[in-house]
This record gives structure tokens, C-alpha cells and sequence, in this order.
């Protein structure tokens, strides 16, 4: 039933291929004749749906990738992959249903300053953070982009949500001193039939979990029917949309 996982696993794919377009360099190592390649290091800040797609799809390429993310947890699923988890020794930040919980100014931070060195090495960084609800938060700031080589690439993957990089722009391509930075929009839609055919999946099992022999059974004790209710009888409900606002809303 969940679009976002679904739909975030196909933007993770993509990202890497993009990437793989726009890099002046290949992913893999090879012995040639004229000598050894070395592999592309790739770099995926955030470890949910999308991250953990493109960890996949860039060691099946053949790059060396690292990955972090603030939630504990995440680190057996990053390491599962074949990827180095980077522990920044900040803290648990877990919040509810596998995402990540806004944390405070200083919190991010510490967070950038523990980056900054890994973001310098990478040929590709992939960022994928985001809060539910909220802006996203700002983890690679415009002097650290400026810290990797030419032609290294920034794929910001919450460009929609404000962006986890800080020249990003939704639909745009920005250059810092030769490093590109992609704000990905909608990168499910370069995938339109397995994009489509996932969605419709989920839309058709959420819509039959909430009839009963042809009729509507919105079970409110349910987690899932709690989650997406947001009014009854004429009351907002959703503790979200209610506190966007200001609560008692009719």
C-alpha cells in the first residue's frame, strides 16, 4: 500500500543511472591494456527506500559506495549490500515508521562537519534525506560541493522538498566550479510503465483494505486507515494536517 516506498525505489534506481550518464568517468574497475580504472566512489546520504536502491544499483555498477544515515538501524540493510556504513557518532535519530525525525540546528551541524571529508572524495554523492512533512533538511552546503573535483555530480533526490544540498533547484542543473548538482523532480516518470504498475498495485490494495462485501469499512482502530484519515464528520482528525492548521478546523 505504500506509494512513497514504492515509487522512492525507482527514484533511487534512476539516480544512479543518471549519474552514470553525467559522469566523466566509468563506475567499475577495469584492467585494460592501457592500464588500471579505478572504480567510481559513490557517496549515499540517507538509507531508507530510495538510498538503499541506489546503494544496490551502484555496486551492481561496480562502484565503491559508502553510505550513512541517522538512524541506527539502517546499518545492517547498507552493509547487507555490500556498501561501507559511515558512522558519524551523532546520535539515534529514528522517528516514527522507519523515517528520520527533524533534529535541531546544532544536530545538523555536527552532521555536515562529520560529511564534509567523505563528500570531498566522492565522484558521486546521492542525497535522499527528508522529515515527513517538513522542509528537508540542508546536509551538503554549497563550500563542501565546492570541495569535490570537477565533473563530480550531487543527485539531490529531495530537491522538491527544498533539497538536501544547498545550490539546489528543482528541474535544474547548478555548477559549482565544475561540480554538477541535479535537482531530481519526479524521477519515477522516466520509468512510466513499472512507475504505473507499482502505484496502481499499491492504490488497489489500499482502496480493498477499506471495503467489506462491497461496501466501506474504515476500521479507525487501523493503523493505516489512522494515517490517512483526515476528516470525520465535517472534524480534521489527521494530527499533521490539523496542526498545519492550528487545530480544531472544521
Amino acid at each position: 500500500m505504500d506509494v512513497l516506498s514504492s515509487q522512492a525505489s525507482i527514484a533511487g534506481y534512476r539516480a544512479v543511472l543518471l549519474a552514470g550518464e553525467r559522469s566523466p568517468k566509468m563506475f567499475p574497475m577495469m584492467m585494460t591494456a592501457a592500464g588500471t580504472i579505478t572504480a567510481a566512489k559513490v557517496f549515499a546520504i540517507g538509507a531508507g527506500v530510495a538510498g538503499l536502491q541506489a546503494i544496490a544499483t551502484a555496486r551492481r555498477l561496480g562502484a565503491v559506495v559508502k553510505a550513512t544515515d541517522v538512524r541506527s538501524v539502517a546499518k545492517d540493510d547498507v552493509q547487507s549490500l555490500g556498501a561501507k556504513f559511515v558512522d558519524m557518532v551523532l546520535g539515534d535519530a529514528a522517528g516514527g515508521g522507519g523515517y528520520a525525525k527533524g533534529m535541531d540546528a546544532d544536530f545538523y551541524q555536527r552532521q555536515q562537519a562529520a560529511l564534509a571529508p567523505i563528500i570531498a572524495e566522492s565522484d558521486v554523492v546521492i542525497t535522499t534525506a527528508s522529515v515527513p512533512g517538513r522542509k528537508a533538511p540542508l546536509l551538503v552546503s554549497a563550500e563542501m560541493v565546492r570541495s569535490m573535483s570537477p565533473g563530480s555530480l550531487v543527485i539531490d533526490l529531495a530537491a522538491e522538498q527544498g533539497g538536501n544540498c544547498e545550490p539546489t533547484r528543482p528541474w535544474e542543473t547548478i555548477e559549482e566550479r565544475g561540480v554538477s548538482v541535479i535537482g531530481c523532480v519526479n524521477l519515477p516518470a522516466a520509468v512510466p510503465f513499472h512507475a504505473s504498475q507499482m502505484f496502481s498495485r499499491n492504490a488497489t490494495t489500499f482502496l480493498l483494505s477499506l471495503v467489506k462485501e462491497g461496501r466501506w469499512a474504515i476500521d479507525h482502530a487501523d493503523e493505516i486507515a489512522q494515517g490517512t484519515l483526515v476528516t470525520v464528520e465535517g472534524r480534521v482528525v489527521h494530527p499533521r494536517v490539523n496542526e498545519v492548521l492550528g487545530g480544531g478546523v472544521r
